[in-house]
């Protein structure tokens, strides 16, 4: 079987002679819903890597804007996957995934552009660190390219996942540095661990997902890292809508608690419940305030009612020091929280 990558020349691909997995180390997977707005510039982005031999694999969740139609026309060394209907992110990236012939899985949001070597820079990064399970990309706001969008991502004891650096200058962000969990917005993966501790869960549909994968990993002993390097321009939001929705408000409260049961052994969860409590409570009267209060305790109850279904990670003893360092972890990010 023929590698078509991406190139700037000619008419936007050109016949690589090799076998796919001769030397191909990457798989972009874009998770895409009726994203046809920004496909131009995310796949546009794409054929001039400096890495030239990968696959790009574009998972359309049921969209109604033609933006299949859109990628087979003008960029047809895309691998497109298309679902029926839009069964939410990770669904979408669990197929492609699955379909990723790299032993290293790019996720990459449709709303982003990317520099000429980000590729080149993701697979350096997580090659350097032998223990890492993802690396994520110093993502810069697209409309303000002087501001960082995330820089990695914190998980608290408050039970808040935060982007790092958000809204500061991308100059304070050069440093590469272990991080809680990455981005899933763009970030990149070893296929191999995400076989072994299991797939982006679906029952997340959406938000929290990439925190619940890299917080699965840790207990594992596997790391995460920043590679700052790796530069990509965020639009943010694009295909959910604004930053405050009541969709975005009843998933995100409602992930949270099923991150926490999933994750977290019983003793941890009664170790960290007044921070958790009141981490709900301030979360609960912010949203208040914004008229979505109701759709948060209505997240709330259904993250309850989804946690009854669904098995924890499974303790182990010899995660002990693990779950040890990620307690640790919780309070520090905690206290960066409240001095931020």
């Amino acid at each position: 079987m023929e590698l078509f990558s991406p190139s700037a020349e000619g008419n936007g691909y050109k016949r690589e002679e090799k076998q796919i997995g001769e030397n191909m180390e990457v798989s972009v997977v874009i998770p895409n819903f009726n994203g046809i707005a920004f496909l131009d510039s995310v796949l546009g982005s794409l054929e001039g890597q400096t890495l030239k031999s990968f696959e790009v694999i574009l998972v359309d969740n049921g969209s109604s804007d033609g933006s299949s139609s859109f990628v087979t026309a003008n960029y047809p060394w895309v691998h497109i996957i298309e679902l029926p209907e839009n069964f939410g992110f990770c669904r979408a990236v669990n197929e492609g995934i699955k379909a990723a012939k790299a032993p290293y899985v790019l996720l990459l949001n449709n709303d982003t552009e990317v520099r000429e070597d980000f590729v080149e820079q993701m697979l350096l990064a997580i090659k350097r660190h032998k223990k890492a399970f993802s690396c994520a990309a110093r993502m810069v706001q697209y409309h303000d390219r002087d501001k960082i969008d995330d820089a990695g991502n914190y998980y608290c004891a408050l039970g808040w996942s935060y982007a790092r650096g958000k809204g500061r200058d991308m100059a304070l962000y050069q440093k590469e540095e272990k991080i809680f969990s990455s981005c899933g917005g763009a970030a990149i993966y070893r296929k191999n661990v995400i076989e072994q501790i299991g797939y982006f869960d679906e029952e997340h549909f959406a938000y929290l997902e990439d925190t619940d994968i890299g917080y699965r990993a840790r207990i594992y002993g596997y790391e995460n890292w920043y590679a700052p390097e790796a530069i990509v321009y965020h639009v943010g939001s694009g295909t959910s809508g604004s930053r405050y929705n009541q969709f975005k408000t009843r998933y995100s409260s409602r992930n949270n608690v099923y991150l926490i049961y999933k994750n977290m052994p019983l003793l941890q969860i009664i170790l960290n419940f007044p921070f958790l409590a009141a981490g709900f409570l301030i979360k609960f009267l912010f949203f208040a305030t914004k008229g979505m209060g109701k759709e948060y305790l209505a997240g709330i109850k259904n993250g309850f009612s989804i946690s009854r279904k669904h098995k924890k990670v499974p303790f182990s003893l010899k995660h002990l020091p693990f779950y040890c360092q990620i307690q640790l972890e919780l309070w520090v990010n905690m206290l960066r929280r409240l001095r931020a």
